[in-house]
C-alpha cells in the first residue's frame, strides 16, 4: 500500500478508535459491570462488543475489500485467513483488567496488516485521553486531549546513555521469567527504573521515549501487539522475538513468541542477556 493512502487512512482510523473510545467510557463509568469469562477464562464485558461492533462496521465502511479479524472474531480458521494479503486486525479493548480494575490504562487497537507485517497502527486511551497514532514511512505521533484542547507531537524512541535504565513491565502478568531478565539487566546495567503498566501502552511507552525496553515472556496475542508495534517501528524502535526477528501476523497460531520491544540501539543490550 502506498503512502499516500496510508496517509489518508490515518486520520480516518484514528476517529474511529476514538469513537470507540466514546462508546467504551459509559461502561466504565457504570457503578456494577456485567463480566463473562471466555473460552480461555479471560473476561469478556459489553464493552468489548460494544467497541468491537462499532470497529467492525466502520472499518467495512472505510475499507470494503479488506477483511477484519478482531479479538472477538478470532475463530477465523487459518485456511481462510491465508489468502489475506491486507487485513484489519482489532483489539476492541485491550486490557480489560484494567477496565473492570479502573486505572485508566486500557486501550483500543487497530492495525492494518500487510504481508505480516504491521504498515498502520493507532493505540487509543480513552479514560486517559492519549492517542497513538502511526504509518509506514510517515512517523508516529501522540495526540493528548484535554478539555481546553488537543495537543499533538511526533514521538521518537529514546537511546540508553545514562543510569537509570527505564524499564516497563506488565501490571497484569509479572512471572518469573520477568523478574529474572529483569534482574540480569541490574547487574549489567546498574539502577533500573521498572514502571508497572497495562494493555498496549506499554509498548507506546517505549515509542515516545518514556521507556528503553519492555520485556515480555508472558503470552500475547497478535492483536495486543499489532498496532502498537507499528507506532514502536515508525518511532524508530523494534519488537523482535528473543532471537531478533521482528513479531509477524497471520501465524497459524496467533499467539505470540516472547518478545521485546526496544529503543533504538538496544538490540546487542538485552540479547546478551538471553539465557
Amino acid at each position: 500500500m502506498q503512502a499516500q493512502d496510508l496517509a489518508a487512512l490515518l486520520p480516518e482510523v484514528c476517529r474511529l478508535a476514538e469513537a470507540a473510545g466514546q462508546a467504551i467510557l459509559p461502561f466504565y463509568r457504570q457503578k456494577s459491570l456485567p463480566i463473562q469469562l471466555k473460552a480461555d477464562a479471560s473476561p469478556l464485558t459489553e464493552a468489548d462488543l460494544a467497541a468491537h461492533h462499532l470497529i467492525l462496521q466502520g472499518l467495512q465502511e472505510l475499507t470494503p475489500g479488506i477483511p477484519v479479524l478482531s479479538e472477538e472474531s478470532g475463530g477465523i480458521p487459518y485456511a481462510q485467513r491465508q489468502v489475506w494479503r491486507h487485513f484489519w486486525l482489532v483489539d476492541p479493548l485491550d486490557g480489560t483488567r484494567e477496565f473492570i480494575g479502573r486505572n485508566g490504562q486500557f486501550t483500543v487497537n487497530i492495525a492494518l496488516i500487510e504481508e505480516g507485517i504491521p504498515i498502520l497502527g493507532v493505540v487509543h486511551a480513552p479514560a486517559l485521553g492519549l492517542t497513538y497514532a502511526a504509518a509506514q514511512k510517515l512517523g508516529a505521533c501522540k495526540r493528548e486531549r484535554t478539555p481546553s484542547c488537543v495537543h499533538e507531537q511526533p514521538i521518537r524512541t529514546c537511546p540508553y546513555a545514562q543510569e537509570p535504565l527505564q524499564v516497563v513491565a506488565s501490571r497484569s502478568h509479572s512471572n518469573p521469567e520477568t523478574e529474572q531478565f529483569l534482574e540480569r539487566l541490574r547487574q549489567r546495567c546498574g539502577s533500573l527504573e521498572v514502571k508497572s503498566v497495562g494493555s498496549a501502552l506499554k509498548l507506546c511507552l517505549v515509542a515516545e521515549g518514556s521507556a528503553h525496553l519492555y520485556p515480555r515472556f508472558g503470552p500475547t496475542l497478535e492483536w495486543d501487539t499489532a498496532a502498537a508495534q507499528c507506532i514502536v517501528e515508525q518511532a524508530g524502535g523494534r519488537v523482535t522475538d528473543l532471537a531478533g526477528d521482528p513479531l509477524r501476523y497471520n501465524k497459524p497460531d496467533l499467539h505470540n513468541p516472547s518478545f521485546v520491544a526496544a529503543a533504538e540501539g538496544m538490540a546487542q543490550l538485552w540479547q546478551n542477556l538471553i539465557p
